[in-house]
């Protein structure tokens, strides 16, 4: 039978808390990495790392993660975009409709 460890945690006025060290190896999580809870009905409730699907591009994931950090971290390098610019982008899409939801399929290269 599997070793079984125990640990705890505390929550904090906003409800938070560090998933402890311990819990973080045993699941292999890292930044970032989301986990699912099972609650059943007895009251007990089962931690898993959230597997990334075939869909998700890890490369973009850790480029949007730095993105918000360095956001969190240095909010007053965002700047508006000038009005002139968002003029000359909307010029060159003109009308083209975008389906941000649909597929890219091999055939579009």
């Amino acid at each position: 039978m599997a070793e079984t460890l125990e640990v705890e945690s505390t929550l904090t006025d906003r409800y938070q808390t560090t998933v402890p060290q311990t819990v973080r190896r045993a699941l292999k999580l890292g930044k970032r990495d989301k986990i699912h809870y099972t609650i059943r009905s007895s009251g007990e409730v089962v931690m898993t790392r959230v597997e990334a699907s075939d869909g998700d591009d890890p490369v973009l994931s850790q480029f949007l993660g730095f993105l918000a950090d360095d956001i969190t971290r240095h909010p007053g390098r965002l700047q508006a975009l000038d009005a002139g610019l968002v003029q000359h982008l909307q010029s060159l899409v003109g009308d083209v409709d975008v389906d941000l939801d649909a597929a890219l399929s091999e055939d579009d290269e």
